[in-house]
């Protein structure tokens, strides 16, 4: 044939300047693309063979890749069916393109959708290169080897050329921008990004020996990839070491994986794989983006968001599927059936494994539980359907270890955790040391204690509130061990009432200033064996700020300050000694006071009634005037109460070393209160 010259058959001028700019930022998929279409060729040829239409040898068939510094090319070979002049009229030279316009706002912001939506795949050689050579020879009887060029523009030439082998050549004059696909090493990355697995053999380069002191190349082809991976094989004739070994393959400084699935699915879609459950033990984030996604062995991705739901990412492994493209763009992830239906079933796969892990050998699971607990809660948490397949085998774990699974631990608490108002009160501690005293507290009366320490333990309490009826978890040191399951309605004669109010009024004058912190002062009879003062925190507070967290929309919950109680018991014999101080140091101050606030308290409930039936504008001005002078009164003489009572408070040591002792328990002395505490201390002991 005479050598032919020509114009692509496209609708806009501007393909290939559109193919470099919106395609750069994944410029490094033309290697993908290129083998990838090798492969294909490869393939066909092979499939001829089996129907006895090519009757040469494709025992040996290979792709070769390989560099040529000082050409400036870069080659992909394959040894496939190649094309005639005709085929690449028909494959190369016409694109099928809908406009200019169009493309650009559909397309601009999605290279992988360019390629694909286009098959523009060849065409993505071009984003790194100056031209492009195809040196092409059908399998064909006969055949004639053209050659065709293009330098980038819509003309290309064709032309007859001596090529002695079938298979064709892509040939890729790299341009100036991209010599670093000329490098040996960024080569040998991304193929072994994108094509460790690909069926058929692809060589790149000779294996090195070292010899002489250096690395030289040896006769035998450096073949890059396993073309038949463990997750192509029958998992009947797979050991657990091969599994293990594939895993360190894919994963080299990981831990050994906890378990593993095979996947194996014809109908209605197709998928093979294998997916690993490794150790989580926190930070979610550091384990995503491990699961590697395939098509027919050819990496498209390893962000898998929209093929698996959010919490099956922190599985690691990788996943092959022809029904889904090698292009993959979020748009057509988001609304494909059949990207849903691979959805469901690798979730039900997980959770049919890990239900029948649990089954098969409860002890075991036990064992592993810490491992999965990330995972498992992260799927009853972002997942609203996982929770019904979750319950059965989901555990919760005491202090003690013993495992539960939640029935189970309804069941076993009820009797004894059950409050008041019919409500089942499950008690858990986050930080077993830090909360030792409010532990030992707890399990001194009889009640369990769960370990919730995980880094989604917080969020999954809130959860399992919601899907429990008549349940509520407390934090163990949430309140007094007495009221953290209320048994009855606590009731205090008036007596008690006045001499607490003086204790409250005492321990609250002692209290020093903590940064971000407020205490509101209470009393009750705890015994005379329980602590003489003990600090609870709100639960629903300390809660709203743990969620805070993890949810940035809720941040104002964490600038606010941390609410606690201080708890005085007033069955203990040092707070007892205090309260009877209160009332031999300032009995006589505080006589007249009371006796005035008395009597002011009840002319104030006498103007009250008077003024109740009134609307506001028949009140005269002269008793608005006298219902504030009493009001004004009656703080003063609180004023004078208080401050009576800190004169007490700032006397007695006892008052701040119980204070103090408190807060040191918790965390909370710090500064200049910790060294007055530690000085304190020391007098006391001399």
């Amino acid at each position: 044939m005479a050598t032919q010259k020509g114009h692509i058959g496209i609708t806009t001028e501007n393909i290939f300047p559109v193919i470099k700019k919106f395609l750069y930022s994944d410029h490094e998929i033309f290697l993908r693309e290129i083998v990838a279409n090798a492969v294909d060729a490869t393939q066909k040829l092979r499939t001829l063979a089996s129907k006895g239409e090519f009757k040469g040898d494709t025992t040996d068939v290979k792709v070769s890749v390989s560099i040529d510094k000082e050409a400036g090319t870069l080659t992909i070979s394959d040894q496939g069916i190649g094309m005639t002049a005709e085929e690449i009229d028909r494959y190369i030279n016409q694109i099928a393109f809908s406009g200019a316009t169009d493309f650009l706002e559909k397309y601009k912001d999605d290279a992988a959708t360019i390629i694909g939506h286009f098959g523009l795949g060849f065409y993505s050689s071009f984003m790194v290169s100056s031209r492009v050579d195809i040196v092409t020879k059908s399998y064909r009887e006969d055949a004639e080897a053209v050659k065709w060029s293009c330098d980038g523009t819509p003309e290309f030439t064709l032309e007859p050329v001596e090529k002695a082998e079938r298979g064709t050549d892509i040939v890729l004059h790299i341009d100036e921008e991209n010599k670093e696909f000329l490098e040996e090493g960024r080569i040998q990355t991304l193929l072994n990004k994108y094509c460790r697995f690909l069926p058929i053999p692809v060589a790149f380069g000779k294996k090195k020996e070292w010899k002489d002191g250096q690395q030289v190349d040896t006769a035998e082809d450096n073949v890059i990839n396993d073309t038949h991976p463990l997750w192509t094989k029958t998992p009947s004739t797979l050991t657990d070491e091969d599994y293990r070994n594939f895993y360190r393959d894919l994963y080299p400084m990981q831990d050994e994986p906890l378990f593993w699935i095979h996947l194996n699915v014809e109908y209605p879609f197709n998928l093979t794989g294998v997916l690993y459950f490794p150790k989580i033990k926190n930070n979610i984030e550091i384990h995503r983006n491990k699961i590697q996604l395939y098509c027919n062995q050819v990496f498209v991705t390893d962000s898998v968001e929209n093929i698996v739901p959010d919490f099956l990412t922190l599985l690691h492994g990788v996943i092959d599927s022809p029904d889904i493209p090698l292009n993959v763009s979020r748009s057509y992830l988001q609304s494909d059936r059949n990207v849903k239906k691979i959805s469901q079933y690798i979730t039900k796969k997980v959770a049919d494994r890990l239900s029948s892990l649990f089954k098969s050998d409860r002890a075991q699971f036990e064992e592993k539980w810490d491992d999965l607990k990330l995972f498992i809660h992260y799927g009853i948490l972002s997942e609203p359907d996982f929770y019904d397949k979750a319950k059965n085998f989901a555990l919760l774990k005491d202090i003690d270890g013993k495992a539960y699974t939640y029935e189970e631990y309804r069941e076993a608490i009820k009797e004894n955790q059950t409050d008041k108002d019919d409500q089942l009160v499950c008690l858990y501690t986050n930080d077993r040391e830090a909360q030792f005293s409010y532990i030992e507290a707890a399990k001194a009366k009889g009640y369990n204690v769960l370990l919730l320490d995980g880094q989604l333990d917080a969020p999954l309490v809130s959860q399992l509130e919601q899907k429990w009826e008549k349940t509520r978890f407390v934090r163990v040191d949430g309140d007094t061990p007495e009221r953290l399951i209320p048994k009855k309605d606590e009731s205090v004669n008036e007596a008690d009432k006045a001499a607490n109010e003086n204790l409250t009024s005492v321990f609250n004058a002692g209290l020093p200033q903590v940064e971000k912190a407020q205490f509101h002062v209470e009393t009750s009879a705890m015994g005379a064996a329980s602590a003489p003062v003990l600090i609870t925190q709100s639960e629903y507070m300390r809660r709203m700020k743990e969620t805070a967290r993890l949810q940035p929309g809720m941040s104002f919950y964490g600038e606010m300050p941390d609410m606690y109680s201080l708890v005085l018991n007033t069955d203990h014999p040092l707070v007892k000694q205090v309260g009877e101080g209160v009332v031999s140091a300032t009995g006589e101050k505080l006589a007249p006071i009371d006796a005035e606030l008395r009597g002011l308290q009840a002319r104030r409930t006498a103007l009250e009634a008077a003024q109740k039936d009134l609307k506001p504008e028949d009140v005269t001005p002269e008793e608005k005037a006298e219902l504030e002078q009493v009001n004004n009164d009656i703080a003063a003489q609180y004023n004078q109460r208080n401050e009576a009572l800190a004169g007490y408070a700032r006397e007695n040591q006892v008052v701040s070393q119980l204070i103090d002792l408190a807060l040191l328990q918790n965390g909370l002395l710090r500064g200049e209160a910790l060294n007055a505490f530690v000085k304190r201390s020391v007098d006391l002991i001399r």
